[in-house]
C-alpha cells in the first residue's frame, strides 16, 4: 500500500516530468520551424528574421507561462511546502490542456489532493490560541443583564 508521502513524491516528480517533456517538445517544434525558415530558397530578408524572432519570444513566453506552474508545483510538493496544495492545483489545471500526459497529471493531482491521504498530508488544522487560564476568569466582570427596549412615551416632534 502506498503512503501519502509516497503519493506526494510521485506527484511532485510527475509535475516535473510533465514540465520537462513539454519544454523539450516546444523546443523541438521551435527548432523545426527555424530549420524550415532557414531552408527557404532565396535571399533572406529582414522581415522574415524579425517574424521568426517574434515567434520565438511569443511561443517561449506563452508556453513558459503554461509550464511554470508545473515546475513550481513539482518543487513545492517535493519540498513539502505549506503552499504546495495550491500550487499543485494550479499546476494541474494548466497541465490538463496538454493531452495525454498533462491530463493524466491533472487527474492524479486532483485525485490525490482531494482524497483522504492528501487531506491528511496538507489540510492541517490552523494554530489556535491556548485556552484562558483560571486567573483570567477572576478578573473579568460579570456580564450585565440584557436591557429590554422601551419605546418613548410620546413621539419626537420633527417640525
Amino acid at each position: 500500500m502506498t503512503t501519502p508521502e509516497q503519493h506526494n513524491k510521485y506527484l511532485g516528480w510527475a509535475h516535473l516530468a510533465h514540465g520537462g517533456l513539454f519544454l523539450l517538445m516546444i523546443l523541438a517544434i521551435m527548432g523545426m520551424m527555424t530549420a524550415m525558415f532557414l531552408s527557404f530558397p532565396g535571399p533572406p530578408d529582414r522581415g522574415g528574421a524579425f517574424a521568426m524572432g517574434f515567434m520565438w519570444v511569443f511561443m517561449l513566453g506563452f508556453y513558459g507561462l503554461m509550464l511554470l506552474p508545473s515546475f513550481i508545483a513539482g518543487y513545492a510538493l517535493l519540498k513539502r511546502k505549506k503552499w504546495a496544495k495550491i500550487a499543485a492545483i494550479i499546476g494541474g489545471v494548466t497541465s490538463a490542456m496538454s493531452f495525454p500526459i498533462g491530463t493524466a497529471v491533472c487527474v492524479y493531482t486532483f485525485w490525490f489532493l482531494f482524497s483522504e491521504p492528501g487531506k491528511t498530508l496538507y489540510d492541517q488544522p490552523k494554530a489556535a490560541l491556548p485556552p484562558m487560564s483560571a486567573r483570567w476568569y477572576a478578573n473579568t466582570a460579570q456580564p450585565e443583564q440584557e436591557k429590554q427596549y422601551a419605546p418613548p412615551s410620546t413621539p419626537p416632534d420633527w417640525r
